[in-house]
């Protein structure tokens, strides 16, 4: 078993334990409730049950089996399959630049890798990065890693986002060593 699956599985007993409930008990409150979409869902939890927005995320996700993960396995569908839906077409030139960071990410260490419906998700204890088409030319690379001061490349977002920082990405030539220690600040301190 992977550390985020022994995560998950710490986090939804958590959520049991202060809720008093069993997922199967939380899940037939959810259906009960007649709302079909996850933003919703996860509003109705926190409001009905104190849950924070994390753990409602995950509890919303759980129960739809609606994560990027749990599709593609749904689905039978390996990392590639997904990587080529998300760069099919137009699109499909900017895969070398989202295999070209892949390689170097994977030297770090172990991660998970949650495929989601126009991007991949990059894990450790938390997210740490998310990669996919921004545009037909241009990837574009999300990151969390706050107090890292931005440049012209790494801009920093707006409070509340999935990411605090992103860069966009042009060609596999850009992917160079600023950009890959980037990643590393990243990946570091998601662990």
């Amino acid at each position: 078993m992977s550390s985020m699956q022994k995560a998950l599985e710490t986090q939804l007993k958590n959520i049991q334990a202060k809720t008093g409930k069993t997922l199967e008990q939380l899940a037939a409150i959810v259906q009960a409730s007649g709302l079909a979409k996850h933003s919703e869902i996860r509003d109705m939890l926190k409001r009905e049950l104190g849950l924070g927005h994390g753990d409602a995320n995950t509890l919303v996700h759980t129960i739809l089996h609606s994560d990027g993960e749990s599709a593609a396995k749904a689905s039978g569908a390996g990392e590639d399959e997904v990587l080529d839906a998300i760069y099919a077409g137009p699109k499909a030139t900017l895969r070398p630049i989202h295999d070209k960071l892949m390689k170097a990410i994977r030297a770090f260490g172990d991660f998970e890798i949650a495929p989601k419906k126009g991007y991949v998700s990059l894990r450790r204890s938390k997210q740490f990065a998310m990669i996919g088409p921004a545009t037909k030319t241009q990837v574009e690379l999300g990151l969390n890693m706050k107090g890292v001061p931005a440049t012209g490349r790494l801009v920093e977002l707006p409070p509340g986002g999935m990411c605090q920082y992103k860069v966009r990405l042009g060609g596999e030539i850009e992917v160079d060593s600023e950009v890959i220690q980037w990643v590393r600040t990243a990946y570091d301190r998601a662990g």
